[in-house]
């Protein structure tokens, strides 16, 4: 897990163990970038979770593995940051432009979003398998809301799972080797370790 000054580490970790996985928290960008699967956290604004992966050279890991098939996993905001931009206000971050699109506030009469809901899972998830029916747990204000990029007939499309507040927004990803939830696995009880552990089986 790459620690870089951002997201609930010890949950994360004691729910990553309780999936099967060895967990080692590091900020080391060698270690980071050899590991087999490499989970990115993320809690509170999008402009300050960008600064703090820059600061320690994230950015260039996770790009690095991901070039290489090497298997990412980001958690909440280490999910938005993926996308091209974020809102908050009146400023506007740029993010690690993995995926087209910007994360901004939802659009919903009480926030933040945070309790258990239900997504919508697309057929043939690897993430969800076994879950689809189940509910996970969210804590956000902010979400990418829609899911602009074009399809591509040489490449498999991304699989996007859905949530409602106030309107659809993206729930969860699978795109090849990078992986993401705006949920919190590590919050989400058995639901959250089966999902941990089906990401473990890919790597």
């Amino acid at each position: 897990m790459f620690d870089y000054g951002s997201g609930n580490v010890h949950s994360a970790t004691k729910a990553l163990e309780a999936a099967g996985a060895d967990v080692r928290l590091t900020a080391d960008r060698a270690a980071a970038a050899a590991a087999d699967g490499l989970l990115v956290p993320g809690v509170g604004a999008f402009g300050a979770v960008m600064s703090g992966l820059v600061a320690a050279r994230g950015p260039e890991v996770i790009e690095r593995r991901l070039a290489g098939g090497r298997p990412v996993l980001g958690i909440c905001v280490g999910m938005q940051v993926l996308f091209e931009q974020g809102v908050e206000g009146e400023g506007v971050t740029e993010g690690l432009g993995e995926w087209p699109g910007i994360v901004d506030r939802l659009d919903a009469p009480v926030l933040p979003h945070m309790g258990w809901n239900e997504v919508r899972v697309p057929e043939g998830s690897r993430l969800f398998a076994g879950i689809e029916d189940e509910r996970f747990y969210f804590v956000h204000s902010y979400a990418a809301r829609d899911w602009p990029m074009p399809a591509d007939a040489r490449r498999r499309a991304p699989l996007v799972t859905w949530a409602e507040h106030g309107g659809p927004f993206v729930a969860a990803v699978e795109n090849g080797p990078l992986a993401a939830t705006q949920f919190h696995p590590e919050k989400s009880g058995d639901a959250g370790v089966r999902l941990l552990a089906n990401w473990l089986e890919t790597l």
